[in-house]
């Protein structure tokens, strides 16, 4: 603990000297979406919340959304490689799969691929804001929630108009997109379609062969004001290219340059009614959606294995408020069916496979006010899966405001995750499937503070967290009487803690800082450091308008040593490797030629720093790129 203290008194000092990230305005008062089962203010929330806002976005100009994942406390991104290339986010020190995403509330992790969501295929483009919830969420989200929730929202038309972008950088990388809008008063549709191509870089340590990466993007929300009680809404985003990648296919435990690449379709509906009959004190929700994800990969341009999944989500949530809107109890039915296919030929035996899963839940919300200071929420949620035992879940939160400008929050509850269809069937023949698995199981806390400074322009914030995993499954349990690996729960209880330190302070209104720094220590049930667990990351942003019409934005990220694992020719030999920290400095030039046309420059890896995220896996050095803007 000692060590601990010290390494946060060094950090934070260092942080709030330097001149560091984007203006990030933590309104403390701002409405949330994710953090309940219906919207609150944020100031009621006693979970660890985060908000990328529509202003961060577009004064980043990020081709892919884990770039600005970096900044939030918390969040670790292990990318294999260049743009586009497979790339897992943890969040506390937890798995990549007990994160939830969510696009437009639709749950879009992949349960062909791990339960993971496929960040690499998915762009920055037509983002509206990112909702991030830290702590576990399987009482209202269920499982996959252990660590969290990342709702990304799209942007519906405030006005009826039209907006194209048009960008080129270095590795001949080319994004565009157009969207067009139509605004009237009961009504409004928004069209937008964006598209990334990059010959990319070499993934392999060796060799000069470019993995390159295409992305094209659709999104379309509309939604309709039938009456004063009644509204109808639909949301839609697909997103289909591929990306080249490398592999090893001389068994040394390092990849090569090889003509690799996999193929990507992947899409999220929904349909949404919402219902109010007595002046929003009684509201109702139907919502219907639908996620798909499909996959091929190709050898020597030849298809080999293909896998495909997709959930169907059939969700009510109903909600009374009462006593002058001081207390809320909000219900929820919910019913999941999910499939997984795969496909492709292996000499060793038959991997074709068709799997399915259907999950029904009743989950239960109490939040009340109890005064202008205190609020206190509790859930509870119950799942019967047709592959497990019931399972249930609950949280207790409460947030107490101290003084106008400070409050504290709390949160502790339980979560589940189920395993992965891979994980209890296989994939190939080289993994053997275990269908006896349980669910993975957690016990989390955390305790925070909030506080606003100097008429509410600095923002200081700090939480401590703690969790307990039970039965982790262990997806790398190698068995030499058959030359394989498998899956297994462990017996012991696998440990993360730590704590986050996050500053924002708005200056003058053209100035602003905010830095973010987290240190987390996440054990196995062996008591050894998890692989791809940084224990130190910071960041920090600067924004400045120095006119009018041109701004600066500064971007720093700091990841410290992790290890990982090498797996050389035999894999009882396997062995635990560093890799070293480093610093990524990325700046951002914006000048607004007028209210219609805006010009930008990117400036990526400014220090061409060399490092690896996953080991033996090459990442891009110093990139550029130019881009302009016209609304009308």
């Amino acid at each position: 603990m000692k060590n601990i203290c010290a390494s946060a008194m060094m950090l934070a000092g260092l942080l709030i000297s330097l001149p560091l990230i984007s203006n990030t305005n933590d309104d403390i008062e701002e409405v949330v979406v994710t953090a309940s089962l219906t919207p609150i203010l944020r100031s009621r929330s006693g979970n660890s919340v985060s908000i990328l806002s529509r202003e961060q976005l577009q004064n980043r100009k990020s081709v892919g959304i884990t770039d600005l994942l970096r900044d939030v406390p918390g969040f670790s991104v292990s990318r294999v490689g260049v743009l586009g290339s497979q790339t897992q986010v943890r969040v506390r020190g937890a798995e990549a799969n007990h994160l939830l995403v969510l696009i437009d509330g639709v749950e879009a992790n992949d349960p062909s691929q791990s339960d993971e969501f496929s960040w690499a295929t998915v762009t920055a483009t037509d983002i509206e804001r990112i909702e991030i919830i830290r702590g576990p969420q399987s009482s209202l989200r269920g499982s996959d929630a252990i660590a969290g929730v990342v709702n990304i929202i799209t942007p519906s038309a405030e006005k009826t108009g039209f907006g194209l972008f048009l960008e080129r950088g270095s590795r001949s990388t080319q994004h565009s997109g157009f969207n067009l809008g139509l605004k009237k008063s009961d009504f409004d549709v928004r069209l937008g379609l964006g598209h990334v191509e990059s010959h990319g870089g070499n993934i392999a340590r060796s060799g000069n062969e470019k993995d390159g990466y295409k992305n094209t993007t659709l999104t379309l929300k509309t939604g309709a004001k039938i009456n004063e009680k009644l509204s109808v809404s639909l949301s839609v985003r697909e997103s289909d290219g591929m990306n080249q990648y490398d592999a090893d296919d001389d068994y040394d435990g390092l990849v090569e340059d090889r003509d690799r690449h996999s193929s990507f379709d992947n899409s999220t509906r929904r349909l949404q009614i919402d219902y109010s009959p007595f002046h929003g004190s009684w509201r109702h929700k139907f919502l219907i959606s639908r996620s798909t994800n499909d996959n091929s990969a190709f050898t020597d341009g030849v298809e080999g294995n293909i896998t495909a999944s997709s959930k169907h989500q059939y969700q009510y949530v109903g909600s009374v408020s009462f006593a002058d809107g001081t207390r809320t109890l909000s219900f929820l039915a919910e019913r999941d069916q999910e499939d997984w296919m795969q496909r492709g030929d292996d000499p060793w035996g038959d991997v074709n496979q068709d799997r399915e899963r259907d999950t029904d839940s009743l989950a239960v919300e109490y939040r009340t006010d109890i005064n202008d200071r205190l609020t206190i929420a509790v859930s509870g949620r119950s799942e019967k899966n047709s592959e497990f035992d019931s399972a249930k879940t609950f949280r207790a939160e409460t947030t107490y405001r101290l003084t106008d400008q400070t409050r504290v929050r709390g949160a502790l509850g339980t979560a589940i995750k189920n395993p992965t269809f891979t994980e209890r069937f296989g994939y190939y023949t080289n993994f053997i499937g275990n269908p006896n698995l349980v669910p993975e199981k957690s016990r989390s806390w955390e305790l925070g503070f909030d506080s606003q400074l100097s008429d509410d322009n600095v923002t200081l914030s700090a939480t401590i967290f703690d969790s307990e995993l039970a039965n982790e499954i262990d997806g790398f349990v190698y068995d030499p009487t058959i030359f394989s690996f498998t899956s297994g729960n462990m017996d012991a209880k696998s440990e993360r803690r730590g704590f986050e330190l996050s500053f924002v302070a708005n200056i003058w209104d053209s100035f602003s800082i905010s830095s973010a720094y987290t240190y987390t220590h996440s054990k196995d049930a062996d008591s050894a450091d998890e692989v791809r667990r940084p224990k130190n990351i910071a960041s920090g942003n600067l924004s400045w308008e120095a006119t009018e019409n041109l701004s600066l934005n500064i971007n720093l990220q700091f990841t410290g040593d992790q290890t990982d694992v090498f797996f050389p020719p035999y894999p009882e030999s396997s062995q635990v490797v560093t890799m070293e920290d480093h610093t990524l400095l990325n700046l951002n030039i914006n000048y607004v030629v007028n209210d219609k046309f805006e010009i930008y420059v990117n400036l990526d890896n400014v220090l061409d720093e060399d490092y690896e995220e996953v080991f033996g896996y090459q990442t891009l050095g110093f990139g550029a790129s130019m881009g302009l803007r016209y609304s009308l």
